[in-house]
């Protein structure tokens, strides 16, 4: 990755316990995933990632794998990973800006909007393929959502990235905006018959939260907010 956020210059008025909680739970199934033998891990994953074809009714799960509801997969798709890597990157992202976008809405309405960013993710990856029986996996779809959220509340904040092989304050906007074009080029341009990253997931989710942060934020919270008068730039 050539940019990677590690910090912003936004303060919360409370510390952001639900975020927390995710990170947590992320961490903890990883974990989990980590301690199963390779095969048993693989099961693991078929049965609780989220499969399109099997939701549309095109694939099936072996029955022997004792699957769930195909429709829980949806949620339960959001707490699976694939590496360390992956776990890593997304928690890193909804540590970052979870904290604030939570700390606009209240906890209860903040754990709606990330399942809400995660079910039109997992919906706009299952539009892009309704028949593929690749299992979709992680939190990326949910955290996309925030990041959505984060652009329209805080555009101006400052983001301390590693970018390009040096570490800099950038613009929310830049680093967001830089992110969401990668995802978009990468859906358009990306082999769906090679697996992979659901690219797709990204924007559905990224475009949710930017459609329902003007919803689920408190009343007296500005969206497009000017640059933080306490971060870095004084």
């Amino acid at each position: 990755m050539i940019l990677v956020p590690l910090k912003d210059d936004n303060p919360t008025r409370s510390f952001a316990v639900l975020t927390a909680i995710f990170v947590a739970i992320n961490a903890a199934v990883f974990v989990h995933q980590a301690t199963l033998a390779p095969a048993a891990s693989e099961e693991f994953i078929l049965r609780f990632g989220m499969i399109p074809g099997v939701l549309t009714g095109a694939a099936y799960i072996d029955e022997a794998l004792n699957p769930p509801p195909a429709w829980t997969t949806v949620f339960s798709a959001m707490f699976l990973h694939g590496s360390l890597m992956h776990v890593a990157g997304n928690m890193l992202y909804l540590w970052t800006f979870g904290n604030n976008v939570e700390d606009s809405m209240g906890r209860f309405r903040f754990l709606v909007f990330y399942a809400l960013c995660g079910l039109a993710a997992a919906a706009a990856q299952g539009a892009a393929d309704p028949s593929s029986t690749t299992p979709m996996i992680g939190a990326s779809g949910a955290v996309s959502g925030v990041l959505g959220a984060y652009l329209l509340l805080h555009p101006h904040a400052q983001v301390w990235s590693f970018a390009f092989f040096r570490f800099a304050w950038l613009p929310a906007w830049a680093v967001l905006g830089f992110w969401i074009v990668v995802q978009f080029a990468n859906a358009f341009l990306a082999d769906p018959d090679q697996g992979g990253v659901a690219w797709w997931a990204h924007v559905g989710g990224f475009l949710a939260g930017i459609m329902l942060i003007p919803i689920f934020k408190r009343r007296g919270v500005k969206l497009f907010e000017g640059r933080n008068r306490t971060g870095p730039w004084g």
